[in-house]
């Protein structure tokens, strides 16, 4: 792991950015991670729910990097995040490519880094050059 991205807990990538290119940048950048394909295997992991994911990576201690921004809108989702304190970052633009996915969450290491330090559950949105909390009330 790169000094950059010590102190960062093990990242669980959602499939909604992808099981490649931006899993192979973020790891290039020394970001520790696993994606919903490897930690439940193809074909399983298009039927993985994403309540089970959201509750497995609290379980595990990890923080979840997605694209999804409806998990904070759907009762059902939402419900696990508060539950099991789920730590998730989003990216806020679904039009990306996979590379300036990959690197919105890159530029925003520190921030992100710092956000970790507090316990869950929480939801930032993953701007350019910043992130921000999202409101779970």
């Amino acid at each position: 792991m790169t000094a950059h991205s010590e102190g960062l807990p093990h990242v669980f990538v959602d499939r909604s950015l992808g099981r490649i290119a931006v899993p192979r940048l973020l790891r290039q950048a020394g970001i520790e991670l696993t994606t919903l394909a490897e930690h439940y295997g193809i074909p399983h992991d298009e039927k993985v729910e994403d309540i089970t994911w959201l509750t497995d990576t609290a379980r595990l201690g990890w923080v979840a990097f997605m694209k999804d921004e409806r998990i904070r809108r759907r009762p059902a989702e939402k419900a696990a995040v508060i539950k099991h304190a789920v730590r998730c970052f989003y990216i806020t633009r679904q039009n990306l490519s996979g590379p300036e996915m990959a690197q919105r969450f890159i530029d925003n290491l520190d921030a992100i880094v710092t956000a970790c330090t507090k316990a869950g559950p929480f939801i930032y949105a993953v701007h350019a050059n910043q992130i921000k909390e999202m409101d779970l009330g």
